[in-house]
């Protein structure tokens, strides 16, 4: 027989977004933005009386001052909007001018890329998913390169960022997304050539994970995770990505604090995640004999408020450990995709890297993830505080069962199916345990 449904509260999760979506807003990586919403997570937690603990860990912060697209189409200079991925350099404020060159995915099939030494690289794809590649377009020298997310077609550049593993074991050149629609026009109306100039770029400078333990009490050495990030992409507001994950895990604090358990329930809301899971990579390598021997699931909250949608699971476990939270689920109403496939963008695949059965909890609002992606435009309009609470009062009721349980009803661990994938993504995008 299952547990009451534990119910969240959506005047709560709202007075937590508008604090993190509308007061603070934007919360890059190292900035003050991210201070201010790790300085919230930390109160949340104190006025419920738990006792939080900050990690402070060393990042790239993206400070940009100003930063300019042109490209000469007939003749013409014509100005186009643009946003430095992160971990990619500036050009100290001065122009860099080069001629333009296309670069498509199936192009890194070639057995020579010279033919983009000195250009202003489109690379059509956001995300070079193989350090090899990377490495050979660093090797073939453009000038700078200009990323279109294939993902969504539309008329404004999106925000993200370079791989910090492979830009510090390779290095960078000035990186810019832009929209895919003015792509797509440069290259029909015969585009020339194209000159940036950005002021500004990476410097050093700290992030933080924010940790809130729940006590257990005989089997206290058992940790069950709960993930979020509170940091955001460049220009956006992240209601959805991630405020909607951190509002999320402080109501849970919040339901599950007083309630009796035997495991510890250790919630992190993690900074740097739009770095590729900085914050998450760098608590798990921390704490690596801690999340491998104590750890027994990891269940992260990203991006799953869209008010039009359907939730995607991402789960990385053997069969019975989704069966365990199905049920409580059902008894809301929720019906979920289930994803199996090895996917290292959000903070859960830190934790599968060690070995523990981790969830990416996640909601789809089009058929490329949601059209907002990373745009200035993810404000409080985006996030449905009702969505959030049906699927944050099935989650704390499934996690109130775990915590109290004698067993755990599902198998230790990855599938064996899935280990080469993870281990080979954990080595290439990130480094592996030595990074």
């Amino acid at each position: 027989m299952l547990s009451p449904m534990l119910q969240a509260s959506s005047e709560r999760l709202a007075h937590d977004l508008t604090v993190l979506a509308r007061d603070i807003g934007v919360r890059l990586a190292g900035t003050s933005g991210e201070r201010a919403a790790a300085d919230h997570i930390i109160a949340c937690a104190r006025e419920i009386g738990a006792d939080p603990r900050e990690e402070i860990f060393p990042v790239q912060s993206r400070v940009v001052a100003e930063e300019q697209l042109e490209v000469q189409i007939g003749g013409e200079w014509r100005r186009f909007p643009c946003s430095l991925f992160s971990n990619t350099p500036g050009t100290n404020g001065e122009w860099r001018t080069a001629g333009i060159a296309v670069l498509a995915p199936t192009d890194y099939q070639r057995d020579d890329l010279g033919h983009l030494r000195g250009k202003a690289v489109i690379h059509l794809g956001c995300h070079i998913e193989s350090r090899e590649s990377y490495r050979r377009l660093m090797a073939a020298g453009p000038a700078f390169l200009l990323m279109v997310d294939t993902r969504y077609p539309g008329p404004a550049p999106l925000a993200d960022g370079m791989f910090p593993a492979y830009t510090a074991a390779i290095g960078a050149v000035p990186t810019l997304n832009v929209a895919h629609k003015d792509s797509w026009d440069w290259v029909r109306q015969g585009a020339t050539e194209a000159r940036c100039r950005i002021a500004g770029g990476m410097v050093p400078a700290t992030s933080q994970n924010i940790v809130i333990d729940l006590a257990g009490t005989d089997l206290a050495d058992e940790v069950l995770y709960v993930g979020a990030h509170h940091d955001t992409q460049a220009a956006s507001p992240g209601a959805d990505d991630n405020a909607s994950g951190v509002i999320g895990a402080l109501e849970i604090a919040r339901l599950l604090h007083g309630r009796p358990r035997r495991r510890t329930i250790r919630i992190i809301s993690f900074g740097a995640e739009e770095q590729l899971s900085v914050g998450s990579s760098t608590y798990v390598r921390t704490h690596r004999r801690e999340v491998s021997a104590q750890g027994r699931l990891m269940y992260n909250l990203d991006a799953y408020g869209s008010p039009l949608g359907w939730l995607q699971l991402h789960v990385n476990a053997h069969p019975d450990f989704e069966a365990s939270f199905r049920p409580h689920f059902r008894a809301a109403n929720l019906y979920y995709q289930t994803v199996t496939s090895v996917v290292p963008y959000a903070d859960h695949f830190p934790f599968a890297a060690a070995g523990l059965p981790a969830v990416f909890h996640y909601r789809l609002n089009c058929n490329a993830g949601r059209f907002f992606h990373h745009r200035p435009d993810d404000d409080v309009s985006r996030v449905s505080v009702e969505v959030v609470a049906r699927d944050v009062s099935a989650v704390a009721t499934w996690l109130d069962e775990m915590a109290t349980a004698g067993t755990l009803p599902f198998t230790a661990g990855i599938p064996e199916r899935d280990r080469p994938a993870i281990a080979a993504c954990w080595d290439d995008l990130f480094g592996g345990w030595s990074a």
